[in-house]
């Protein structure tokens, strides 16, 4: 089942980009930075802190969404025994932006940087985010460079952090990545990565967590116009996803351990909404074996097959409810990340959210032995709401953004039938969601819908101005 967001490989009609601004101006997003924001970005971009190990020997590539700019992470992998050693390089924003100043302040108030379609609404200033800061190729760059060790079957044995420069050597992306391992020509770091990662997904597995197969909306050029196709995600995405959680993972622990600092949060799924999920799961005949964790359950899971979609869809409930939690003392009494399945922290995005920066300076100091500084460990209990507040706002963007881009591709069709899958149904009356197989949509629909089944729908409104799109069963 599709996320959120939508991805645009073309360039779009303006009555289309019109439409994105006014999400914006309804939403209340931040629109240029103030010029004291700016005064301060250009200043420390040109004198930024460059202290710690010289890592510039190391070999780190870049690996992201082709046309990337704001490049948190770097990667090199090693064989270490008959284990893994991860080098894995964040850009360290806290080189640049103190706590309390004109650049941090603004931060607050956008707490991450939110995508559209086309363009975003970053966290920083680009003269940072998409340059001095930013781990570019070529360049030397301060950064928060985590080392963890693992053994042969992936298992974290050792982590440590601190402030290093880095110099990476190519920007790839994740297609590029992809061919290489499948071709046989990925060696170094890019062969380490599927090996890993694939160790990795198999821990994930062992411990119960969970990474729902989730393709994404993208609006392609066709037949002298646009259509909405799905677009699987590739194992190299996954892969290097696992890069991230693991480094979260080490941080949590490392906190968790200092009883200070600040983590990501999901608590586990209510009793009841888990039993109607196994319901549900029964009822679309999707197995869930004696034992089997939810993560286990969906790992493997196709959502091109109309039942599993529709569980896929309806399970989702056992997700919601994330948020951060800061502490210094003893340890917050919810500290894992359900879907992790294990106490996870946000450290490997600071370009782009605002509590990356912060529970890296406190993970930092942890490691050098040093007390967390004060200024940090006074900005830590605000940090929750912000970035809960500008976490909802973002979604809000998002879901917007693709009732907009759905409702304006199909306001010609109204009338046409369509093939769909229902997804999810109201226990209240009648109607629900449907998954339609072409375009790439996901809508209300009226009618008696059969969850988990094929059904032929007719489009009964389609309307850009209020980003409505709906379906009724033919």
């Amino acid at each position: 089942m599709p996320k959120t967001n939508i991805r645009v490989e073309s360039q779009i009609p303006a009555r289309l980009e019109d439409g994105f601004d006014r999400v914006l101006r309804e939403l209340k997003l931040p629109g240029a930075f103030p010029e004291a924001v700016l005064d301060e970005a250009k200043r420390v971009a040109e004198a930024p802190r460059l202290d710690g190990r010289d890592l510039t020997d190391l070999p780190f590539v870049t690996i992201d969404p082709p046309g990337s700019m704001d490049l948190d992470q770097a990667v090199h992998l090693e064989r270490l025994g008959a284990g893994y050693r991860v080098w894995y390089a964040i850009a360290d924003v806290g080189a640049f932006v103190r706590p309390g100043g004109a650049i941090d302040t603004e931060a607050r108030t956008r707490g991450e940087t939110v995508y559209l379609p086309v363009g975003r609404v970053p966290l920083h200033p680009t003269v940072l985010s998409e340059g001095a800061a930013s781990l570019l190729p070529g360049t030397t760059r301060p950064a928060a460079v985590w080392c963890v060790d693992l053994d042969a079957e992936g298992r974290t044995i050792g982590a440590d952090v601190q402030r290093a420069l880095v110099r990476s050597r190519e920007r790839l992306d994740y297609g590029y990545v992809q061919a290489s391992v499948e071709t046989g020509t990925a060696d170094g770091t890019l062969g380490l990565l599927a090996e890993i990662g694939e160790l990795r997904l198999e821990r994930e597995r062992e411990r119960g967590g969970v990474t729902l197969p989730t393709p994404e909306q993208e609006v392609v050029a066709a037949d002298g116009g646009y259509r909405l196709a799905y677009r699987a995600p590739l194992p190299a995405e996954a892969w290097n996803a696992q890069i991230s959680l693991l480094t979260g993972m080490a941080a949590a622990s490392m906190m968790l351990d200092a009883e200070v600092g600040l983590l990501r949060v999901l608590p586990p799924p209510q009793a009841g909404d888990l039993a109607k999920v196994r319901r549900v799961a029964d009822a679309l005949g999707v197995p869930w074996p004696d034992g089997a964790s939810y993560g286990q359950v969906v790992h493997g899971l196709d959502p091109r097959e109309p039942r599993q979609a529709a569980f896929l869809h309806e399970s989702k409930v056992l997700l919601r409810g994330s948020g951060y939690v800061a502490f210094d003392g003893a340890p917050p009494k919810l500290a894992d990340h359900a879907a992790v399945a294990a106490p996870y922290a946000h450290v490997t995005a600071p370009l782009r959210r605002l509590a990356d920066r912060y529970a890296t300076e406190v993970c930092l100091a942890i490691a050098a032995g040093e007390p967390v500084p004060q200024e940090v460990t006074r900005s830590l209990p605000a940090l929750p709401d912000i970035m809960s507040a500008t976490g909802r706002r973002a979604g809000a963007v998002e879901r917007a953004c693709v009732d907009l881009v759905e409702a304006f591709l199909l306001r010609d069709r109204i009338g046409q039938p369509f093939q769909a899958v229902v997804i999810d149904t109201d226990d209240r009356r009648e109607g629900g969601l449907v998954q339609l197989e072409d375009p790439a949509v996901i809508a209300r629909c009226d009618g008696a819908l059969p969850l988990g089944e094929k059904v032929t729908v007719r489009l009964t409104r389609a309307d850009p101005a209020t980003r409505e799109v709906r379906f009724t069963l033919a």
